[in-house]
């Protein structure tokens, strides 16, 4: 059994102002679930992107503003968001306090692709679940 507590993780960050870790995945045992843990500043966002697996999101404080496949929401504490596999999807806070929202994935390994490249490297494309870091650049737009 794997337990994580949300309080001691150690989160890095990807994007000004927005903190994450994937505490749970098949890089750390599991078959058939993973995890992700975000903290937004206010402000701070994570930019569009496409998961392989389905995810579910929850805002445990905050709110945040939500785009799913073309839809935009604003979620509250207490709400849970279910995004389809590969659909376009980016979340930004919209209050004047720390957004935490943890997320549930519907497989271990999860492929993460952007639409904007990232970083001084222009990855693109992210693995949450493989045994060492992977991320790439991505020459070519993702067909869907």
């Amino acid at each position: 059994m794997q337990i994580v507590n949300l309080r001691e993780l150690e989160l890095q960050e990807n994007f000004e102002g927005h903190r994450v870790t994937f505490p749970v995945s098949s890089a750390t045992g599991t078959a058939a679930t993973a995890t992700v843990y975000m903290e937004f500043e206010p402000g701070a966002e994570l930019p569009e992107h496409r998961d392989s697996a389905e995810e579910l999101l929850v805002v445990l404080e905050g709110r945040v503003e939500a785009s799913i496949d073309g839809a935009t929401v604003t979620m509250e504490e207490g709400d849970l968001a279910v995004i389809p596999p590969m659909a376009p999807h980016g979340a930004r806070n919209t209050s004047d306090r720390p957004a935490r929202v943890p997320g549930f994935f519907g497989g271990s390994t999860n492929v993460a692709t952007f639409t904007d490249a990232q970083g001084p490297d222009a990855w693109r494309v992210f693995v949450v679940g493989a045994p060492a870091f992977m991320a790439a650049p991505l020459e070519e737009p993702v067909a869907v």
